[in-house]
């Protein structure tokens, strides 16, 4: 699992800046979107601080452009040279590149030889490009400044801010050894302000050796309608596996957490939980084998809970058979104290 550490994310955070000009329209979407700063023309702070509390780059904004932030347009070698002078620069905070012709090796010539805790900005047009500009040398830039007036573009730029925020889990094929019935019980729904989509769940187990991707409710069915906000989690002492390969019981999950999303594919994002819900309702035993690992999960026995399998489509608990396989994460053979990690070891039956 490469999700990173707290400590990592702090550090490598990409910022989500957005050139919207004085246009109020694109203000909107960018804060909705959760640019972390707008770059503005002087005298306009006000206006967005009318919006949100989000940042403003300006001659007179919360980040003094021409002070905090400096802009070099990069046309010549010679320009690349004074950007990565003023990249050193201790005094700079953040310095914005505009490369007109060659848009990756200068930006690459830059992350190579920054040595200063100046972060490098990008300017790009669109979210191809900053997908580019975020991955070169593989560390990429510190952030983009997306230069566009359409505010789709806006939307679709932060959702590659979503894509290579976290880092990705490790799914992997299990067999199902046992499908049984148990008593009623006490589940645990986690409703969140995300739509998921087909493929996206998140990862529930009985113990902390593996947990069990478990879809969210963004089927269609005849009978109940869709809720995409929402994973029909497991039983209340159940594990949810959440940032910085942390877990909680998910008796302890309550409004405003941040939980981890997880596809098919083993790609996350984070979404902030609306509510948990707590429901008496009749539960069926999941049990899997990896190689030689074993481990469960307690879900509720309803045609709408869904796993995963491993061709990445949803089943439901009421057609899963034995020697079925739904993908999983294995977890590390470590015992966990309040949900992280540790080096001792913990048996869980």
């Amino acid at each position: 699992m490469n999700l990173l550490s707290e400590k990592e994310k702090k550090s490598k955070m990409k910022k989500f800046w957005v050139n919207t000009g004085n246009k109020k329209e694109l203000m909107i979407a960018a804060i909705e979107s959760g640019a972390d700063a707008l770059l503005v023309p002087e005298n306009c702070t006000e206006k967005v601080k009318e919006l949100s509390r989000t940042k403003t780059v300006s001659v007179d904004g919360d980040l003094k452009l021409g002070k905090e932030v400096m802009i070099v347009e990069i046309r010549s070698k010679d320009d690349e040279r004074k950007a990565i002078k003023l990249s050193n620069n201790k005094e700079m905070k953040y310095l914005i590149i505009k490369c007109r012709n060659w848009k990756v090796i200068p930006l690459e010539n830059l992350v190579a030889n920054k040595a200063n805790p100046c972060e490098l900005i990008a300017e790009v047009s669109n979210s191809e490009e900053a997908e580019i500009a975020l991955g070169v040398l593989e560390k990429g830039v510190d952030g983009v400044l997306l230069n566009t007036n359409t505010p789709a573009e806006i939307k679709k730029t932060r959702k590659v801010f979503n894509r290579m925020s976290l880092g990705k889990v490790e799914l992997v094929s299990a067999k199902l050894t046992e499908v049984k019935t148990v008593r009623i019980g006490d589940r645990i729904c986690v409703d969140t302000c995300t739509s998921m989509k087909l493929g996206q769940g998140m990862l529930i187990g009985n113990s902390i050796k593996g947990f069990f991707l478990i879809h969210s409710e963004s089927v269609e069915s005849p009978y109940i309608a869709t809720r995409p906000f929402r994973v029909n989690a497991g039983a209340v002492g159940c594990y949810i596996l959440t940032l910085d390969n942390k877990t909680m019981y998910l008796s302890e999950i309550r409004r405003g957490d941040d939980v981890l999303i997880v596809n098919q594919d083993g790609e996350t994002e984070v979404a902030t939980v609306l509510r948990s819900k707590r429901e008496r309702r009749p539960m069926i035993l999941v049990e899997a084998e990896y190689k030689t690992r074993k481990f469960s999960v307690i879900l509720q026995n309803a045609e709408t809970i869904k796993l995963v399998r491993k061709d990445g489509k949803p089943i439901s608990v009421v057609k899963l058979r034995k020697g079925d396989e739904v993908l999983v994460y294995v977890g590390k053979e470590k015992g966990r104290h309040v949900g992280v990690e540790v080096d001792e070891i913990i048996e869980e039956k």
